[in-house]
């Protein structure tokens, strides 16, 4: 067999999208992926919803998980193990006199540069210390003349009040809009689908710089530590419902639009409205209330209106609902409120005054009527924190180091230390990577697609089932006859390269296809490609097949690029990524390829490149019995992808090609050598007889 030439073919076919082809069905329209994809969501959002809290029942139940639920939050925030609480190096840098309270303008460092501008109001003359309440800013940027005064200066009117009416409040800057300013839209926006990769989400930056404002107002002697209350608006709504799940020094909380739950987000496509900061790293695969029932039985105010856009009322209706079966429990129905105010997503007084009587009831035990409305007293220059930005902050670049990345791994000096090591990123994998995978297999549900013939070869295609409502087709080809090929080869085909793919079939096979696919007469056969072809399968007796994953060729989706991003953030909202669960897709095709009588039980090689040669190493390592994998051009790092959540907390593609190579041999076609020492030092030491992993440099271009 002449692997030179297998390897130019598959190099050749490889470059395309999938093939549409059906000789007994018409070109299948673009808009049935799309109806798929929305059936997925559907399908996948619901599982996860009808499991959230269903199996609390009883007190004993919520108080035996209580613990493991808040373990959880923090470890998809991207804060476990929490960051180390630093000094916090407090600075006043100023003062604004009023004339019913005092206004500090102060900085801290939640960790080493990482800096938090806040303005703090007081009330005049106190003389004992009071409630404090932690106002969290939403999205609501004061630029001018390229100068950032800060998100809190569009909220300084809730501050204000605060303090007019006897509490001391700190309104902090969010990241993103703060006078430094940071980025919440890594995925939304700039690409980064390496923040997936790294478990990173804005929404752990905002969560400790959260639990460090409570450290800080601890250490003030005008605040009653013992009546710390958190609110905010919209991504300060979020906000303000990390800190009071996470953190039992909130004594009272009253988050206003910034919860909803999943069916909203993903099927109802409210996801579109929202940057990184708003969501988890789904890890744990949750529906936003069980973040409401961490709050129990604590008082907790659910606040919005009745046409928010991006908070629709009828998921805020659900998580208050399930939010409500958690207080029953306790027998605290009455901490747990619902305010539904009219009008869009906007900041108006029909949200206000309900939370400001929720924190005069709540922390001061009063409720006298709400006679003074919130409103903002000062100009946005009173209330800057930094005349000169300082030169070791690092909020611009967080996301680089927020979420340590697992550390590069040494050489195992023995075979048990490997065996450990791969053991141990095994289980990893499963738990913290691919945890969105079906738990069991559902049935292949295989079927015969199509048949056509041609110089004694035979061009086929059989549907399967890789998960419910995802429904994918085996391309294969092999010598007619009924002899079994002596050898297989299935690669896998990303969206690149599959319309070449389809080209080459058409030119092999056009008299076959042409007429069912174009009513057309056919063009000239391709006389030498079908010589190179049916050289390697008829000769040499190879049988090719071929898959396209979830979302390429039969089961494309939306091609508009913004649609696709945010296609990949549903995913992420359900505790997957696009491509982990193309990694399954690939498993499962080895199954089906292993299920076709026809293909016999010929040694299977399975090959791919760039990041889906990436996707096709994962999926041998939970596919066992290849004979070989054949890679080419493959990212050295998830850092250029593929995605999978959380992965570079555990390993990294030079890693999981070691492994790879402990199960089946590995041929890597690279342009360099430099990334790839670690799985050519670890097959130096353990593959025994034999290469297990062959690195050729300068690879064969693709055609």
């Amino acid at each position: 067999m002449n692997r030179r030439v297998i390897f130019r073919f598959t190099l050749w076919l490889a470059t395309g999208m999938a093939l549409t082809l059906n000789a007994a069905n018409p070109p299948v329209p673009p808009s049935r992926g799309d109806q798929a994809l929305a059936d997925y969501f559907r399908v996948e959002t619901a599982k996860l919803s009808k499991r959230c809290l269903a199996d609390i029942q009883t007190l004993d139940d919520w108080n035996a998980r209580r613990a493991q639920y808040r373990q959880q939050l923090f470890d998809m925030l991207g804060l476990s193990p929490l960051p180390p609480r630093t000094e916090l190096k407090a600075v006043v840098t100023g003062k604004v006199e009023h004339d019913q309270f005092t206004v500090e303008n102060l900085h801290f460092q939640s960790l080493p540069g990482l800096y938090v501008t806040a303005n703090l109001y007081r009330p005049k003359n106190l003389a004992k210390p009071v409630p404090a309440v932690l106002y969290l800013s939403g999205h609501g940027p004061v630029i001018s003349n390229g100068v950032s005064y800060g998100n809190k200066v569009s909220y300084q009117h809730h501050g204000a009040w605060f303090a007019r009416h006897g509490y001391v409040c700190l309104v902090l800057d969010s990241l993103q809009l703060g006078e430094i300013l940071g980025l919440h839209h890594g995925t939304y926006r700039e690409d980064m689908w390496w923040w997936n990769a790294r478990g990173y989400t804005p929404a752990g930056v905002e969560a400790w710089n959260c639990i460090r404002a409570l450290d800080y107002l601890a250490t003030r002697a005008d605040v009653d530590t013992n009546r710390f209350g958190a609110t905010g608006r919209s991504g300060g709504g979020a906000y303000s419902w990390w800190i009071a799940a996470l953190d039992d020094r909130i004594r009272a909380a009253a988050p206003v639009a910034g919860i909803t739950d999943l069916h909203n987000h993903v099927v109802d496509g409210t996801v579109e409205g929202h940057c990184d900061c708003m969501f988890t790293v789904n890890m744990h695969r949750w529906d936003y209330p069980l973040v409401a029932a961490l709050v129990a039985p604590r008082p907790l105010l659910l606040v919005n209106t009745d046409d928010d856009s991006i908070f629709p009322l009828d998921g805020v209706q659900r998580t208050f609902a399930l939010a409500r079966k958690v207080y029953d429990l306790h027998g605290a129905k009455t901490k747990l409120g619902l305010v539904i105010g009219p009008g869009p997503h906007k900041d108006t007084q029909d949200l206000q005054v309900p939370v400001f009587r929720w924190f005069n009831r709540h922390l001061k035990g009063e409720d006298p009527l709400i006679e003074t409305a919130a409103t903002s007293l000062l100009r946005p220059e009173q209330l800057k924190v930094f005349s000169t930005l300082p030169p070791d902050s690092i909020n611009t670049n967080i996301h680089e180091t927020f979420v340590p990345s697992a550390r590069s791994p040494i050489i195992p000096q023995t075979s048990e230390a490997w065996r450990a090591q791969r053991d141990a990123w095994m289980t990893a994998l499963r738990e913290k990577v691919f945890a969105g995978w079906p738990e069991a297999s559902p049935p292949l549900e295989l079927k015969p697609a199509f048949s056509v013939e041609r110089s004694g070869l035979k061009f086929q295609a059989w549907d399967f089932t890789s998960q419910p409502q995802v429904q994918l087709r085996l391309y294969a080809m092999q010598r007619t006859g009924g002899r079994k090929p002596e050898r297989a080869v299935m690669t896998v085909l990303d969206a690149a390269g599959f319309e070449a793919w389809l080209g080459a079939m058409q030119s092999l096979f056009v008299r076959e296809l042409t007429d069912e696919l174009t009513g057309q007469p056919a063009p000239p056969d391709d006389e030498r490609g079908f010589a190179e072809l049916r050289e390697q399968l008829l000769i040499n007796g190879t049988a090719r097949i071929w898959l396209a994953p979830r979302g390429i060729g039969l089961t494309a989706w939306n091609p508009d690029p913004k649609k696709q991003i945010q296609i990949r953030r549903r995913f992420m909202l359900l505790g997957q990524t696009l491509d982990g669960m193309r990694v399954w897709d690939i498993r499962r095709a080895l199954q089906a390829a292993r299920a076709v009588k026809s293909l016999g039980t010929a040694p299977l090689t399975l090959e791919a490149g760039g990041e889906m040669g990436v996707n096709a190493v994962y999926a041998s390592l939970f596919e066992p019995g290849l004979t070989e994998l054949n890679l080419r051009s493959l990212p050295a790092s998830h850092r250029q992808g593929p995605d999978y959540l959380n992965v570079l907390r555990v390993l990294d593609v030079p890693q999981a090609v070691a492994m790879a190579a402990a199960h089946a041999p590995v041929q890597l076609h690279q342009a360099d050598a430099a990334s790839w020492s670690y799985p050519a030092a670890v097959a130096n030491a353990f593959s025994g007889s034999g290469q297990r992993f062959v690195l050729k440099l300068n690879p064969l271009k693709q055609n």
